[in-house]
């Protein structure tokens, strides 16, 4: 007898556990303000704009927190589809297959070739850029600069930034030679400016972020544009992109109201700062 009302006091504890770990965690407080976190996974573009956002967001909501992770965007879709954030973060836009996730933009960048600032090239022609990263041209010389031989950076694969170069350049990432495999845009960066032969290609925002910072850093032209937020924002780049937050169904009310102001005239201010382009949705 103790052992079956042991057995029926175990079961209503389960069920009772079962019924707490279904509800979902209170997104506002009893007198209506937000609170709880948003956890955000994926694009190393997107991190630094989605940090800043938070941090805003925190200021005006003191019980919420928010949590930036990168890892890629390919990350950032997992996450999102599987419940592991709130939030993916994505530097492109969604495929044509990719219909199980809603994407919502928030800002638009472009994708520039760079080289070390010592390095006397000044642009290079789409056909250049192929050679270079197919094994064509394996000297400086070749394109007018040093009788060095060129190390070509290319980025990992996951990466939303190698996928659009890729499809820009019609490449397959198999045609790619490259010396050396890079993650996220600050160590594509430190690899081109700790290295004057190298060549990669990173963010617009954030090579003019590094830039700024007084990185030896030069962002090669594209079909004669010169790669720049007013170039993306004119839309005469051709390189570009959107950055994307992307949730799974439709997003709870603190995801939402995040997501709500990450859209809102309120940033525009944040987005400029670093380096992307604002995009008004009232238009």
């Amino acid at each position: 007898m103790v052992q079956t009302l042991d057995l029926k006091r175990l079961g209503l504890i389960a069920l009772t556990l079962a019924g707490l770990s279904a509800c979902s965690p209170p997104t506002e407080s009893a007198d209506g303000e937000l609170q709880g976190k948003v956890i955000l996974t994926g694009s190393s573009t997107v991190a630094p704009l989605a940090s800043e956002l938070g941090k805003r967001f925190e200021q005006e909501h003191p019980e919420v927190r928010v949590d930036v992770q990168t890892g890629g965007s390919s990350r950032g879709l997992a996450d999102a589809r599987s419940g592991q954030a709130d939030i993916g973060m994505m530097s492109r836009d969604l495929a044509a297959d990719e219909t199980d996730v809603t994407a919502y933009a928030v800002a638009r960048d472009g994708v520039a070739m760079i080289i070390h600032a010592d390095n006397p090239v000044t642009e290079l022609s789409p056909e250049q850029v192929i050679d270079i990263y197919t094994g064509g041209i394996t000297q400086w010389s070749a394109v007018d600069g040093d009788d060095t031989p060129v190390s070509v950076v290319n980025k990992a694969e996951g990466r939303s930034t190698l996928e659009v170069f890729l499809k820009h350049f019609k490449l397959e990432n198999s045609d790619i030679a490259a010396q050396v495999i890079i993650g996220d845009n600050e160590q594509g960066i430190k690899t081109v400016t700790g290295n004057p032969d190298a060549i990669g290609y990173v963010s617009i925002g954030a090579a003019e972020n590094s830039i700024a910072r007084g990185a030896p850093l030069k962002l090669l032209p594209l079909e004669g544009i010169n790669p720049s937020t007013a170039s993306v924002q004119d839309g005469s780049f051709p390189l570009s992109r959107t950055l994307n937050f992307v949730t799974k169904g439709e997003p709870e009310t603190l995801t939402k109201a995040f997501i709500d102001f990450a859209q809102s005239p309120e940033v525009h201010d944040i987005v400029e700062q670093q380096n992307f382009v604002p995009i008004d949705f009232s238009q």
